[in-house]
């Protein structure tokens, strides 16, 4: 059966689009993916990215349990008052200075935004604050991170926008923002994980090129972590291993209260029941010849009036480009559904 099959079988939560037509050039889905984080994109980026990074104060939240997270808040000029505080998650091992995040990020600060940019535990350089390793199931800070975020800014329309991994966090803390007391206006997910079981199936056993870029970063972080906790991890064995698969497992049952991988992959899927509750309206955005993610799995998730899924047969993961140097057709559409205008507010 077909991804568009299934998909059609999830008519009442899946809405079709085709506002996305890239150029002939770019619509091949692997460059589609790559394309977002092409070091060779950074110097031009910087310069669209300039008045943002120039507002930028960098903060370490308690998110509770003593865990603390390292993010960076863009704040508009004081003869301004913006009404929205976008926070951003970037995906797994990326960070909040990704090309994507920085790009976004730039974007909806020139929309008259607030912007923080979140990392998450051991990405960027935040490997130092906490001793515990990162895993995906740590849901408990990031929404710790959002509840000290609103805390901080409490005058702030407040939003959420994630990319992959990013993207998953971002629905699963929308999922809990009632009981957590956060009042998020909307979140949208870019490309989000919705399976890791056929995430990990697709690295695995898809293009080396995505494979060996994960593993690689991968194993960057793990260094740097064993390296300031030198008394804690001996990641000897971890590191000899040449798949994702093989560093998961021997992370899980060593490092982890997981009592297997399965259970831990289980325990950050927002597919079947997951998203059932949501209250928040959120929107999740994805193209059908994601390389990463697979559309199939989208038949999967929740029936819930809060949630759209906006489909683009092109794209890749977390693409949607239409241009080398500008902000990306995705940029534009997230600033569009959270209700992001280009007129600044009225000056104070």
């Amino acid at each position: 059966m077909s991804d568009r099959t299934l998909l059609t079988s999830a008519a009442t939560l899946v809405q079709a689009a085709t506002h996305f037509t890239p150029p002939r050039w770019l619509a091949n889905a692997h460059l589609q993916s790559i394309l977002p984080s092409l070091k060779l994109r950074r110097p031009l980026l910087a310069r669209r990215a300039r008045k943002l990074l120039q507002a930028t104060e960098t903060h370490i939240l308690d998110c509770g349990d003593g865990v603390r997270l390292l993010g960076h808040h863009s704040k508009q000029p004081e003869s301004h008052q913006a009404r929205d505080l976008v926070v951003l998650l970037h995906g797994w091992e990326g960070s909040a200075d990704s090309l994507y995040v920085l790009s976004l990020g730039a974007y909806l600060y020139e929309q008259g935004c607030d912007v923080f940019r979140l990392n998450f535990r051991d990405h960027g350089a935040s490997h130092h604050l906490n001793p515990e390793i990162f895993h995906s199931c740590r849901l408990d800070e990031v929404v710790g991170a959002v509840q000290r975020i609103q805390q901080l800014w409490p005058d702030r329309r407040l939003t959420l926008a994630g990319f992959s991994l990013g993207g998953n966090f971002a629905l699963r803390v929308a999922a809990r923002a009632t009981h957590a007391e956060l009042k998020l206006a909307r979140t949208v997910a870019v490309c989000p994980v919705l399976r890791p079981h056929s995430t990990m199936d697709v690295l695995d056993t898809g293009s080396f090129i995505y494979r060996q870029y994960f593993v690689a970063k991968w194993k960057r972080s793990l260094r740097l972590k064993q390296k300031l906790f030198p008394q804690l991890y001996d990641f000897r064995n971890v590191l000899a291993q040449r798949d994702l698969r093989g560093m998961t497992r021997l992370l899980i049952e060593h490092y982890s209260e997981f009592p297997s991988m399965d259970a831990y992959l289980q325990g950050y899927a927002i597919v079947g029941d997951v998203l059932a509750n949501l209250e928040v309206p959120s929107d999740v955005l994805v193209s059908l010849d994601d390389p990463i993610i697979p559309a199939r799995d989208l038949a999967h998730l929740a029936r819930n009036p809060n949630l759209q899924v906006i489909t683009m047969p092109n794209g890749g993961h977390c693409g949607f480009m239409d241009g080398f140097n500008r902000e990306s057709w995705a940029d534009r559409k997230i600033a569009s559904l959270l209700g992001v205008t280009k007129t600044r507010a009225t000056p104070l």
